[in-house]
């Protein structure tokens, strides 16, 4: 075990994070600073702070810091400008956040001088990949500690134990027998994994879904919704602009009111297993709805085209850990690039769980031509004749093709 002189916790100051702190105290001997960071989650942060300097923490080695407004801008934005989804449904809720916590992590560990970063990933997920891949991206000569890849605390009983022997609080939910679902949120989505949903043909109860009511139980009225988008990010919803943080946290709370962006899903783990696991991301899918409706009026067809070719790879980029990475950088330069002219207005109606585009405008940078595109009398705008030279020469390689298979044949 190489000698740690200090090191940085991302802390949420939950049972799990409490017991590492104390435990990387007791197994490193080492001074130990917190980081909690506030990403939308909706939880009380100042208890952390509390439960820290109860755990002998320096109130000077206690980091809290609110991140909404980088944690839409600056990783949320950029994700939706290339319209990524994993594996054809996830949002990547869970993934998008941990490059930011990564870099803060670093940046804390420079500013207080500490040689190692300390998480509380499992080894059987993702997010202990992409904590350490974006880590050592931006500091290739950091120390990381991983408790669970150390310790054998491996169990729930274990870790409540553990707790008691050290004097750390345990809340009375885990003493009466936990929550039912390990659960990850933040302003983007909410997650929930385990116990009852380990058994992949069970329906999640109702109960569980914190964010969206039933499609069901949403109303019987449907509403309406203008967002406008600058460069390829939305910045107004019904004409009111707002900052980044805000305008998601707004369509979180209109998604959530008509049952959107409710997902199970069994997804394919970077760690080799599969996983089942339920979402809920209320504002990202109508984000991501609106906005292949503005750009499939501003971009240019092999543009788009380009741009689905390139997403599931982008997608998996930031799935599997690389949001730090060259390619993922420059993907993004791309992207952003096609992002120039994707300005307007689109009109959405939301309905008992569905996202319905009705409506699109773009005043500055529409390609869509009304005098060509019209099936009425177009007044010599297209000539039909053209088409006939464009589709022989199309079919050329087919007409070759079956005229030697009919020769052989015949």
């Amino acid at each position: 075990m190489s000698k740690i002189n200090k090191v940085v916790l991302a802390y949420s100051g939950g049972l799990d994070t409490s017991v590492i702190l104390k435990w990387l105290q007791d197994t490193y001997h080492c001074e130990v600073v917190t980081f909690t960071a506030d990403i939308g989650q909706g939880e009380e942060l100042e208890p952390a702070r509390a439960k820290a300097l109860k755990l002998g923490i320096k109130p000077e080695h206690i980091f809290i810091e609110d991140l909404r407004e980088v944690f839409v801008r600056d990783f949320v934005f950029p994700m939706f400008r290339a319209n990524a989804v994993y594996e054809g449904e996830y949002l990547l809720g869970t993934s998008i956040a941990r490059p930011l916590i990564a870099k803060r992590l670093i940046e804390i560990a420079q500013k207080t001088k500490a040689d190692a970063i300390a998480h509380g990933a499992t080894g059987k997920g993702n997010d202990q990949v992409r904590f350490e891949l974006g880590a050592y991206a931006l500091n290739p000569s950091i120390k990381i500690i991983a408790p669970w890849r150390e310790w054998d605390l491996v169990s729930r009983e274990k870790l409540m134990a553990y707790a008691e022997r050290h004097g750390i609080p345990i809340d009375m939910k885990h003493k009466q027998g936990g929550s039912p679902y390990s659960m990850d949120a933040n302003l983007l989505h909410i997650s929930y994994e385990g116990r009852h949903l380990e058994d992949p043909m069970a329906e999640a109860e109702e109960e569980m879904w914190r964010w969206t009511v039933s499609p069901e139980k949403a109303p019987d009225q449907a509403e309406y919704l203008e967002i406008e988008y600058q460069q390829g990010d939305p910045v107004a919803i019904n004409g009111k602009q707002m900052k980044p943080h805000e305008l998601l946290a707004e369509l979180n709370r209109l998604g959530g009111k008509h049952g959107i962006g409710r997902l199970d899903l069994v997804e394919n783990r970077y760690v080799g297993m599969k996983s089942r696991g339920c979402y809920e991301t209320p504002g990202g899918t109508i984000m991501l709805k609106a906005h292949r409706a503005i750009e499939s009026l501003t971009l240019d067809r092999e543009v788009a085209h380009l741009k689905d070719d390139l997403m599931p790879r982008y997608a998996s980029l930031i799935y599997n850990g690389y949001w730090w990475s060259p390619e993922r950088i420059a993907l993004q330069t791309l992207i952003d690039h096609t992002q120039q002219h994707v300005n307007g207005v689109v009109r959405l109606k939301l309905y008992k769980g569905n996202v319905m585009v009705v409506g699109r405008n773009s005043r500055t940078d529409s390609l869509f031509d009304p005098t060509i595109a019209t099936f009425e009398d177009d007044a010599g705008a297209y000539d039909q004749r053209d088409a006939g030279g464009f589709i022989k020469l199309n079919a050329l390689r087919m007409r070759i093709a079956a005229n030697l298979r009919n020769r052989k044949q015949g």
